[in-house]
């Protein structure tokens, strides 16, 4: 019998491996697609995805860039360079028998400039004071968008932070900050709106910066939606796994809410936010239509329109003057509703395509 050593024992008696378990090597050619890299392509297969994203993109190139290459007019520059018309007015009177006559003229401006149509001086003409509408147009989109990002931004970092330490610690601390949430969302906007306003009204501040005032408002009572979001989803999330190991690896808790916890949530996030600027955006024009919003002689979307409810000859002959403004705001409102929606079909986990 021949001698067998050790090393052939065990060689002989491990399990021969299959065809099939034998690993095969990747091709060098093959790359692995990031998770970031899928959400993008799945964002720019859907067609009305690339919709939206042009018409934002137009909004912003025409609201800021604009106004730097169309320079003729300003924002509250007036033209009154109408005709001017003179009447002569005599008057007569006698001075110790001898009859004097004294003429006077006086000059009047007709100002043929109001309400002009769309012209190669004008482009889109002019409105009831003698304002550019299409110059009006860009700065009026630098405040609708300005506000409405700052807002949006505003109501995501406080929903984020009072919604992730309701739903982190839960109990008492819960139930206090959901309460709060119900006693905002049961507050009446426009009531209060049209308060603040008339305080603002009698401090005489800039009409300029009235505005913003009253989207700090409106951030204060808006952050409820954002923090039950939030709530909801790190209910779900703290008696995860990874979570189970940041407790036992002793972390912070504010690193488990926002590093932990707040990142899964992005994704819900990003879909509220992009949609939440439409809303924000005719939240705004519908203030400036009230008067409550932009004074003029500043310009916003919803002041130009605020013009047809004072004066009816404008509504009906002058379509230039309002209906510009209404397309932006309906570009503006769709633009962000179609990144919403193409964004929360990319960020999908469940999508395959």
């Amino acid at each position: 019998m021949e001698n067998v050593t050790e090393k052939e024992v065990i060689e002989a008696s491990a399990p021969q491996a299959s065809a099939e378990d034998t690993e095969v090597p990747l091709d060098k050619n093959v790359r692995l697609m990031s998770p970031t890299r899928m959400v993008v392509r799945r964002f720019f297969r859907s067609k009305l995805s690339i919709v939206g994203l042009i018409m934002v993109v137009g909004l912003f190139l025409f609201s800021f860039a604009g106004p730097l290459i169309y320079t003729e007019w300003g924002e509250i520059e007036l033209d009154e360079s109408g005709k001017t018309e003179y009447s002569v007015s005599e008057t007569s009177y006698t001075v110790d028998g001898k009859e004097y006559t004294v003429r006077q003229t006086t000059e009047k401006s007709l100002k043929d400039n109001f309400l002009a149509p769309p012209s190669s001086e004008h482009i889109l003409g002019t409105d009831n004071e003698g304002y550019d509408i299409f110059v009006r147009l860009m700065y009026g989109g630098r405040i609708s968008l300005i506000v409405s990002f700052i807002a949006v931004f505003l109501i995501t970092i406080l929903g984020v932070i009072m919604g992730g330490i309701a739903g982190f610690f839960g109990g008492a601390v819960d139930n206090i900050i959901m309460r709060l949430c119900d006693i905002l969302i049961c507050l009446p906007g426009i009531p209060i709106l049209l308060i603040i306003s008339t305080i603002l009204d009698a401090s005489e501040i800039d009409a300029k910066y009235r505005i913003y005032l009253l989207m700090i408002y409106l951030t204060f009572i808006s952050w409820p939606g954002t923090a039950r979001l939030v709530r909801g989803q790190i209910l779900s999330l703290r008696e995860q796994e990874y979570m189970v190991a940041a407790e036992a690896m002793g972390y912070s808790v504010s690193r488990k809410i926002f590093k932990h916890l707040v990142p899964n949530v992005m994704p819900q996030l990003i879909v509220s936010m992009s949609l939440s600027l439409g809303s924000m955006i005719l939240y705004e024009a519908t203030l400036s239509y009230l008067n409550l919003g932009v004074k003029a002689p500043y310009a916003a979307w919803g002041t130009m329109i605020n013009i047809i409810s004072t004066n009816q000859d404008i509504l009906q002959n002058h379509l230039n003057v309002w209906v510009p403004a209404g397309v932006c705001i309906v570009i503006a409102v769709l633009g962000f509703n179609f990144i919403g929606d193409g964004l929360r079909d990319a960020l999908d986990p469940k999508a395959r395509r």
